[in-house]
Formats: C-alpha cells, sequence, structure tokens
C-alpha cells in the first residue's frame, strides 16, 4: 500500500523545492543586471508590454499589491522605470520603462540560454514542464 502523505508523493513538496532550486540558479544570472528574481519578473512583464498599470503587472505575476510596490520602488530608484498617474484613470498607477529598464532586455536575452545550460536538460522537456506548470497554476487559480 503506498503512503498518501509520504513526501515523495506530494505535489506541493515538489513544486516548492524545485521553485527554490531553479530561483536560486538565476540569482547569480542576474546579479550582473542588478536584478532580483522577483524584479526580473516584472521586468519581463515590462519588456512584454509598457506601460502597465499596477493592477496588470500583479495580475500577470499574480503578486498582491502590497508585494509589488516595493518590487517597483526599487526598480524606480534603480532608474529602470517610472510610475505615474494614469492620464485616463487617476485611480491607476501606470509602470513605464526608462529607456535604462529598455536597453537592459538586450543583457537579459542571455539568462534563458544561461539557465538550460545550468539545468542540462533539454528545451523541449523544460517546455513541457512550464505547460504542466502553467495548467496547474489555472487549475488551481479556478
Amino acid at each position: 500500500m503506498t503512503d498518501a502523505l509520504a513526501l515523495d508523493r506530494q505535489v506541493c513538496f515538489a513544486l516548492a523545492a524545485a521553485s527554490r532550486s531553479v530561483i536560486g540558479l538565476y540569482r547569480p544570472v542576474l546579479e550582473p543586471l542588478g536584478l532580483t528574481h522577483p524584479q526580473y519578473l516584472v521586468m519581463l512583464a515590462l519588456w512584454e508590454r509598457s506601460p502597465r498599470t499596477v493592477r496588470n503587472i500583479g495580475e500577470a505575476l499574480y503578486l498582491e499589491p502590497a508585494t509589488l510596490s516595493p518590487l517597483l520602488k526599487r526598480l524606480e530608484s534603480a532608474g529602470l522605470l517610472t510610475r505615474a498617474r494614469s492620464s485616463t484613470d487617476e485611480r491607476a498607477l501606470d509602470v513605464a520603462l526608462t529607456p535604462a529598464g529598455a536597453a537592459l532586455r538586450t543583457e537579459a536575452e542571455k539568462v534563458p540560454a544561461q539557465i538550460v545550460a545550468r539545468l542540462g536538460m533539454q528545451v523541449s522537456e523544460l517546455e513541457a514542464i512550464r505547460d504542466g506548470l502553467t495548467r496547474l497554476l489555472a487549475a488551481s487559480s479556478a
């Protein structure tokens, strides 16, 4: 009989341990860019589309405003983005890349290949894992 409570059978454990381990691989790769992993995620959202509202970034990254605000403040202090009241909705705060933030994208384009190399896995295997995790995220958010 299989123990349903065995640690190695828990999705939550495998997910949490893998997350910490993979994010740890990013640290030395992102350090030369002056970014932490959470800051990198914010920048990825802005490299996709800028400007975006704080709310939109939070929704895209599954982050609460209390978590997102300090990240945005640090990135603004670093000169990578600006925050300003929206011209169309004074309740909304627009976040936009600065020229320095936009230029950092060129260096960041090297990050994925470095992570793939550090993991030593095939891109197709990593894409399948990502797709599975995306389905898991959708199911857990429903």
